[in-house]
């Protein structure tokens, strides 16, 4: 029986992955967890629906180019199951109106070493959303005998998880960046209650022994509390930063290969002993090349810092958003093989070349990179 499943970091030598579809992705309908707001684009705030075909097809297209390229390069490309997105769906506790998509595997599972874990996802829309790769989990757990197959504690996400329900998004709105900063972020303090553990697979960063995870507004402090005590032969460290609505790691600071990581030139670190762990251990900490875009695509909630999502084939090769000029040649002085690929298409159905993908293999072991550590964090 063969070995499927296994990586411990983010940039070791590629050999399976996960990449997602645009197929039925949908404007979600209002939740306590999100309000999406595309009045210029056909879809103001309360109303929702499929994305538009046309980008469908478009970002599809630039999928299945990326799939291709990853082929090329000896990677075994896994695909998730096409499902219909906008039915409404019911817990005992809730009746949601649409789902979302199933474009970014990143956002849904984890994988740490021989093990892949279902996160729990705080949106309702994105509840059942774990369906679409159990076909690929099955076949993994019956072909790879040390495959751990796991699942966060599902949430009820009643109305106790959240402050508030799109209320509070409308008062998020009416405040501008710093404002939001000083209410929510240096609160600590978003829209997600403690009432039980909530977090997105993409706000973990894995650095072989050590895990980093965002404190975000869909991650909160209960769920990286879940996470160290499932993890315990990790170390699990909070990682916050200076934005007004946080979400996901990967757009934020991505390791690169051992000794350097990537931060986002705008969201400076909170966290001063998360630096210092850089620092006594002799990492070095760059700042992204500024984006190509002013703006985001119509329709996408993710920012232009897409420019920074990036995935790594190894330590020496990158893959990098096509339009993305400044960025492909920070990287290129750093020393990598920088391979462009076209993949703005792909933003609005949520997210970049990290996003879009989900490690299944890498090669090598669980390492110490961090071997100085500082007390209590």
């Amino acid at each position: 029986m063969a070995k499927i499943v296994n990586s411990w970091n983010e940039w070791s030598r590629l050999r399976r992955v996960i990449v997602g579809r645009a197929d039925g992705t949908m404007i979600q309908a209002p939740e306590p967890a999100v309000v999406r707001d595309f009045p210029e684009d056909g879809f103001p705030a309360g109303t929702y629906g499929p994305m538009p075909q046309d980008m469908v097809d478009a970002a599809n297209e630039q999928m299945e180019n990326f799939a291709a390229i990853l082929e090329s390069h000896g990677v075994v490309v896994d695909r998730p199951e096409v499902r219909d997105w906008s039915e409404e769906i019911a817990t005992p506790d809730w009746k949601q109106a649409s789902q979302f998509g199933v474009m970014p595997p990143r956002d849904v599972l984890l994988t740490v070493g021989p093990e892949i874990l279902e996160a729990t996802m705080s949106q309702r829309a994105r509840w059942f959303e774990y369906l679409a790769y159990r076909p690929l989990l099955q076949a993994y757990f019956r072909e790879d005998p040390d495959f751990r197959w796991e699942s966060a504690p599902k949430p009820r996400l009643t109305d106790a998880s959240y402050h508030a329900g799109p209320e509070f998004w409308h008062e998020f709105e009416s405040l501008d960046e710093e404002e939001a900063i000083a209410r929510f972020t240096m609160n600590r303090r978003w829209n997600l209650t403690e009432e039980e553990p909530l977090f997105d697979a993409a706000d973990v960063g894995r650095f072989g022994k050590d895990l980093f995870v965002y404190h975000s507004s869909v991650t909160n402090a209960a769920g990286i509390s879940w996470l160290t005590r499932h993890f315990p032969d990790h170390r699990v460290h909070v990682a916050r930063f200076r934005e007004s609505h946080p979400i996901h790691l990967d757009a934020t600071f991505v390791p690169l290969r051992p000794g350097l990581a990537l931060s986002n030139r705008k969201r400076v670190p909170l966290e001063e002993d998360m630096v210092k762990l850089f620092e006594i251990n002799d990492w070095e900490i760059v700042p992204c090349a500024e984006p190509a875009l002013d703006e985001p695509p119509p329709l996408c909630y993710c920012s232009v810092w897409l420019s920074m999502n990036t995935l790594l084939l190894d330590e020496k090769t990158i893959f990098v958003e096509e339009q993305e000029k400044a960025q492909q040649q920070q990287l290129y002085d750093l020393g990598f093989e920088v391979i462009p690929v076209p993949f703005w298409a792909v933003g609005p159905f949520g997210g970049g070349l990290h996003c879009a993908t989900a490690d299944v293999y890498r090669e090598g072991d669980m390492e110490d990179y961090f071997p100085k550590q500082i007390p209590g964090y």
